[in-house]
């Protein structure tokens, strides 16, 4: 297949780098009601009027449950080095607590066995947002109780697939559980809340570094943690857009990366927060719980973020969201916009990295756990989808990540995301980030341009490898 001439340009890469791709439960498995799965948040939220679009849901998805076979032969195919993938709590523990539920452990063996069988090394989220809803009945993640049931499924999880899933993953983006989820509303449990929604991202936190002890406990391998850091840019250089950028990056990336990594809560919590920010959610002992060090960082990264200061009265405290901080997001003119609304600016993936490495000594090596693009891909007449936008997109943010790699940043490995279009949260079915056409009717699969791209540019980087050549730092510009 040729593929378009201005994408053929491929860039260079450390021999040593990993490359995969990735997935979610929800948003690929279906069968929701099969195996003795429980209800999750997202099944509620998915039936709640107005929530997702179309009143769409991922009850069936893309069928992963029944056609995993299928999509691991893709796998294969495609040439990637690891495959990421997320265990549905609900499906393990269909209440969220008690005993493990056998036909959803199976599940996971044969997916993990085909996985391996493929030739591609599983890694393996514990959370990507589908809380058991009994859980959320009782509180859900604004009460402590939660991280420890987090903690005894983390425990099931690594008992059952241990022996043979060497990398773990606790939470993936607990920004969008703790803020979007609970502040914005447009993530289930689609609240708007201040103070909980504060308890919500400590819970997280804590729960993290319980399942990482249950994991170390069970040596089950590497284990890191996914956030979603935003590359936070001021609209203007007044004094006024600054400070409203470092209000923004408490909320973004410090609220999870200072005490994962620094062992201290953020210093400016009661300007961005002013009495929501009361701690009352924290006990003596939890940093240390929540600060135990770790094998990799996971980092998604899509697109920057442009603010303005946005002076507002203060409302009532009983009245204000965790995410009523004062700033306005501007948008990005003169670049690219993905089917997202997401601006295409590819190296401010670079200067995240490198931001993150300076503020951050110490930090652990880094995975790209998700990095793509969603795109219009439309089929032509023959049904071959030709994704130019995502290819370049793909292409100049790993340039862009070659350009931190040079700048002394640790990166161990980038996903692409996602293996297969899928259900895509409140935007139900309308957004497609796959190498992976999925035609959501028949169910069939249809690899797009970018999949034979990225399959190509394996093939290439696999033989530099084999030659022997040089790993870290030698990444081309």
């Amino acid at each position: 297949m040729s593929l378009p001439a201005n994408t053929s340009d491929v860039p260079e890469l450390p021999a040593d780098l990993l490359f995969g791709t990735a997935t979610a439960a929800y948003q690929v498995e279906g069968g929701v009601h099969e195996g003795g799965r429980g209800p999750s948040i997202w099944d509620t939220y998915c039936r709640t009027p107005g929530k997702v679009a179309r009143g769409e849901s991922g009850d069936v998805a893309c069928d992963h449950y029944h056609r995993y076979g299928e999509d691991t032969a893709l796998l294969a195919e495609l040439g990637v080095d690891l495959y990421r993938f997320s265990v549905a709590w609900p499906r393990v523990q269909p209440t969220g607590r008690g005993k493990p539920n056998a036909e959803g452990l199976a599940f996971y063996d044969r997916l993990v066995d085909s996985v391996l069988g493929a030739g591609v090394e599983p890694v393996l989220t514990l959370y990507h947002w589908d809380l058991p809803q009994a859980l959320e009945d009782e509180g859900g993640w604004r009460v402590r109780d939660t991280a420890y049931r987090f903690a005894e499924y983390a425990s099931i999880v690594a008992d059952r697939l241990g022996d043979r899933v060497n990398r773990w993953i606790t939470l993936n983006e607990p920004f969008c559980t703790a803020f979007v989820g609970h502040a914005v509303g447009r993530h289930a449990p689609g609240t708007q809340e201040g103070r909980p929604a504060l308890a919500v991202a400590h819970h997280l936190l804590l729960a993290h570094g319980m399942a990482t002890g249950e994991l170390r406990a069970a040596a089950a391998g590497e284990v890191g943690i996914t956030l979603n850091p935003d590359h936070l840019v001021p609209a203007t250089g007044s004094e006024a857009d600054l400070a409203a950028v470092e209000r923004a990056r408490t909320l973004h990336n410090r609220v999870w990366l200072d005490p994962l990594f620094t062992g201290a809560y953020p210093d400016n919590e009661k300007e961005v927060w002013g009495p929501l920010a009361d701690g009352s959610y924290r006990r003596d002992g939890d940093l240390d719980i929540i600060g135990q060090p770790l094998d990799f960082l996971g980092v998604n990264y899509y697109r920057p973020i442009m603010l303005r200061d946005a002076p507002h009265t203060e409302p009532d405290p009983a009245a204000r969201t965790a995410v009523d901080i004062g700033t306005e997001q501007v948008a990005f003119e003169g670049v690219r916009h993905t089917t997202m609304g997401w601006p295409v600016v590819p190296q401010t993936f670079a200067d995240l990295l490198v931001d993150l490495d300076r503020r951050y000594p110490g930090l652990p090596p880094i995975l790209i756990t998700e990095n793509g693009s969603a795109e219009e891909d439309r089929p032509d007449a023959s049904g071959r989808v030709r994704d130019t936008g995502r290819i370049e997109y793909l292409r100049d943010h790993l340039a862009a990540l070659g350009r931190a790699i040079e700048a002394g940043v640790d990166v161990r490995g980038y996903f692409v995301w996602s293996l297969l279009d899928n259900f895509e949260w409140a935007f139900g079915y309308d957004r497609r980030f796959g190498l992976v056409r999925v035609d959501y009717e028949l169910l069939e699969r249809h690899p797009k341009d970018s999949f034979h791209w990225y399959r190509d540019f394996l093939t290439g980087h696999r033989a530099r490898r084999t030659r022997g050549e040089p790993g870290r730092g030698t990444a081309a510009s």
